[in-house]
């Protein structure tokens, strides 16, 4: 297991610990904010060490992105659960985070290609952490940067799909 495997598998760990603290540690806001951002610097150095250093995997090109979902997933419905957010945001974003994965899951297996994420999607990533860290605080503005990372991610899925079609067809 290399490096950037591991930041992965740590990026695993952090999310029943972000519940943990969200919903049972007094001033839990703060410290699940603490872990979330971890969870995004592991995310941006695993990336980094795997590029940089030659050590990108198929395991951790597809282990990677699930890493991501089910800790943004985990997240907005503890928000949701809170009645930070709207349940619409994650119905939506279930829907397309579980089509990618099914996706990438047929053509992995079928032919050993593993599909890198997008410029799209990284970029909906970023604004769903920062939404998501305006809606553990409550702060102006999250609704809105909410709704901007949900249309980015749907149109990373729409790139991703296209992509995934172009590569199902040549092979």
């Amino acid at each position: 297991m290399n490096i950037p495997n591991l930041l992965t598998f740590i990026r695993f760990w952090l999310i029943p610990l972000f519940v943990y603290t969200f919903f049972y540690v007094p001033e839990g806001n703060i410290y699940a904010a603490l872990i979330f951002i971890l969870s995004g610097i592991t995310d941006i150095l695993d990336g980094y060490i795997a590029r940089h250093y030659n050590q990108v995997t198929k395991m951790g090109t597809l282990l990677d992105p699930l890493a991501d979902k089910l800790m943004i997933l985990t997240v907005l419905t503890s928000l949701w659960i809170k009645d930070l957010i709207p349940f619409f945001i994650i119905a939506i974003l279930m829907i397309k985070e579980f089509s990618m994965i099914i996706g990438a899951a047929i053509l992995y297996k079928k032919q050993k290609i593993a599909i890198p994420a997008n410029n799209y999607g990284k970029t909906a990533t970023f604004f769903f952490y920062i939404a998501i860290i305006f809606s553990i605080f409550e702060w102006p503005y999250s609704f809105t940067l909410m709704i901007i990372a949900l249309a980015l991610a749907i149109l990373a899925f729409f790139i991703y799909a296209f992509e995934f079609y172009k590569r199902a067809r040549r092979n």
